[in-house]
């Protein structure tokens, strides 16, 4: 299975843009923040991950507002250079809500 469910913050959004199908799509950057347990001890967790959001969904991304923290969810694919992964994000949820 490959799937992703992330809260976080929205880092940088690119321009509306449509892929060769016609369908919108918008380039992001995801910024993660929190504390998890590893093998018994605290460890604060940093990361910034690429995104990426096609289809009807990119209107609902369009509308947050930049450093709003939100959950996502969605699934990893390669980058178009095949370098580096890039997280697919097909569900936008408030941060409080929870995700299943």
């Amino acid at each position: 299975m490959n799937r992703l469910v992330l809260t976080a913050q929205i880092a940088e959004r690119g321009a509306m843009r449509y892929t060769p199908a016609g369908l919108p799509a918008v380039d992001l950057s995801l910024k993660h923040e929190s504390q998890v347990t590893q093998n018994g001890s605290a460890r604060q967790v940093s990361m910034e991950i690429k995104a990426r959001a096609v289809g009807d969904i990119t209107q609902r991304l369009a509308a947050l507002e930049m450093g709003s923290q939100h959950g996502f969810a969605g699934f990893l694919g390669s980058q178009r250079n095949g370098r580096g992964v890039v997280f697919h994000v097909t569900e936008i949820h408030s941060a409080d809500a929870g995700m299943s």
